[in-house]
């Protein structure tokens, strides 16, 4: 007898259960890991192959989830992440789905900075062609920093010290946070546009990784890459680097050191200035004497004006004798020359060639005048043949003889034998003057 037969499963039900069962029993759990096979498709959700030496798995990263890492995925990283395993019930595939992952060793935020510094430097941000010199002395600066944090008390105090009168445009912005990085971006936009401004410090105290994060974001580089004005990057201590550091015109090691680099102190100008005036002078009285040498030189080498004028006269008599005399000897050759043109000019008189040349003009015209009756002649009487050839052969004359021309009416075809039409027929007949429209009574007439 058949054993009695159990439940069967679709396959939908069961891939349904094990997912169900895969759901209760791996729901919040730790996994770690090495990255492979990254993918990243337009949706934005990041899938990739979690494995190990002996085993690997499909893993998922939402989009959500992806906006808060503070680094992305890549092939060969090490993490520790945390997540639920599920089942993609269209394949049967079960998958790890995170919700957090972390690198192993090394900090997240340290993989995030370094994978922007390489982005940002093969893009060209920190190539040292486009970094600008600071002026050397601003009337105006913008600071870019905490209104109330000990870095701007600092650099404030300095500047003051060092140059009472300049002008200082404070933009105040958080320095740490998630709403930070946006806020020092359009500071340092908007102090661009304030037209005074020459010379910008963005830049806080010292701090953690995780403090001076508002530095590395990238919104801040390329707010600081497309300043129109050159920025000092003044972050943290002289430890710290930040990518603001690299795409800066210009980094100092902490706020302080900015305040002193972006104004000279003022009693170090006087003292320069005094400096400098103290050898303008020396090099001026060392010119002026030099001159002075080089007019008594002059004044003994010079000869009395009246004695050059005189010589000058001199010359003057001189060429005027000169002009006079050739200009004489120039008329005389002038004038013989000319007596001898016109003794050969009368030996050669034109007149005598001017009428044989008439006398064969007149002759020419003759014989072409008579040459051209003749032709004109010839043709004529030429096409009078032809015309009288063509009116023989017109049809028009044939007509004219008695005889006509017969079409069928009303398609208008020629009729050349009587057995072309029947009776009842209309045909059009034409003579030489005129033609009728006759209908056959009878054909086939011999």
């Amino acid at each position: 007898m058949e054993a009695r037969r159990a439940f069967v499963y679709t396959v939908s039900q069961l891939t349904q259960e094990i997912k169900d069962l895969l759901g209760e029993h791996f729901i919040d759990i730790w996994v770690e890991g090495e990255v492979s096979n990254v993918r990243v498709p337009p949706s934005g959700h990041i899938y990739f192959t979690l494995k190990d030496r002996w085993s690997q798995m499909r893993a998922i990263i939402f989009k959500q989830q992806v906006r808060s890492l503070p680094f992305t995925p890549e092939d060969g990283l090490h993490i520790i992440c945390r997540g639920r395993v599920s089942l993609y019930e269209r394949r049967g595939e079960y998958q790890f789905v995170l919700d957090y992952m972390e690198p192993k060793g090394v900090g997240a935020l340290q993989i995030a900075f370094e994978q922007l510094k390489s982005r940002l430097e093969a893009e060209g941000l920190f190539d040292g062609e486009r970094k600008r010199p600071l002026p050397l002395l601003p009337q105006c600066i913008g600071i870019v920093t905490s209104p109330s944090g000990a870095a701007i008390r600092d650099m404030l105090q300095i500047i003051h010290r060092r140059f009472p009168n300049v002008e200082i445009v404070i933009c105040p912005v958080r320095v740490q946070g998630i709403e930070a990085p946006g806020e020092i971006a359009q500071a340092v936009r908007d102090l661009n546009a304030f037209r005074n401004v020459e010379v910008i410090i963005v830049g806080r105290g010292g701090g953690s990784l995780e403090d001076l994060w508002a530095f590395n974001d990238e919104r801040v580089a390329r707010a600081i890459f497309q300043s129109r004005v050159p920025i000092i990057s003044a972050v943290g201590h002289e430890t710290d680097f930040t990518i603001a550091d690299f795409v800066a015109d210009m980094r100092a090691p902490t706020p302080s050191t900015a305040a002193e680099l972006v104004v000279r102190e003022k009693a170090e100008l006087v003292r320069s200035t005094e400096s400098l005036t103290v050898r303008m002078m020396g090099c001026m009285r060392q010119q002026l004497g030099f001159l002075a040498g080089r007019v008594d030189r002059g004044k003994s080498g010079l000869i009395d004006p009246r004695k050059r004028v005189q010589s000058s006269w001199e010359q003057v008599d001189g060429l005027v004798w000169r002009l006079s005399s050739g200009g004489q000897r120039l008329v005389v050759r002038s004038q013989s020359r000319a007596d001898g043109l016109r003794e050969k000019l009368l030996y050669r008189n034109p007149h005598k060639r001017v009428e044989g040349y008439a006398l064969r003009v007149s002759r020419l015209t003759k014989d072409l005048g008579d040459a051209v009756g003749r032709q004109i002649s010839e043709r004529e009487s030429r096409v009078g043949q032809l015309v009288s050839d063509l009116d023989n052969l017109s049809p028009l004359a044939i007509l004219k003889r008695g005889y006509s021309i017969t079409r069928k009416y009303p398609s208008d075809e020629l009729v050349k034998d009587a057995q072309e039409v029947a009776k009842g027929d209309r045909v059009r007949v034409k003579f030489y003057r005129g033609e009728i429209l006759c209908e056959v009574e009878e054909c086939g007439l011999p």
